[in-house]
């Protein structure tokens, strides 16, 4: 059978839309190629409305209103929203629970639980806890 291959998903962690605004982050230049690289073409952006919570609201905090506004224009839209139900958010926090380390967030095990939903296997960011929990940071 012939066809064009599917376009893989890479999820888009906080720390991807956080380090793509802030200049100042030490992501910050691999944040921007990630997502002009997604922009091309080379892959999709999912992200959940975990995130975008969580996002927003470091952003506001960190960086003002200005920087939150760039983030819903120019960021959010380049991304597939999963929006958070019931059953991801019990099994993320039963994963939390399971885990108990102060460091890992609520937020986190449910993108785990997303990514795992959807088949990706590669994220945009810069935390740790996804390559703890096996996934691939985006090249």
């Amino acid at each position: 059978m012939g066809g064009v291959d599917p376009v893989k998903s890479v999820f888009v962690d906080t720390s991807g839309f956080y380090a793509f605004l802030d200049l100042d982050d030490r992501f910050h230049g691999e944040a921007k190629r990630l997502f002009l690289k997604s922009e091309a073409g080379e892959w999709a952006l999912v992200t959940s409305s975990y995130v975008l919570h969580e996002s927003w609201a470091l952003i506001q905090a960190r960086l003002g209103w200005d920087a939150v506004e760039d983030f819903l224009r120019e960021l959010v839209v380049r991304c597939r929203i999963v929006w958070v139900d019931e059953r991801i958010h019990q099994l993320g926090a039963a994963r939390a629970r399971q885990a108990r380390e102060r460091g890992l967030s609520l937020t986190d095990c449910v993108s785990f639980e997303v990514m795992l939903a959807e088949g990706c296997r590669e994220y945009l960011g810069d935390d740790e806890h996804f390559k703890t929990a096996g996934f691939h940071a985006a090249q």
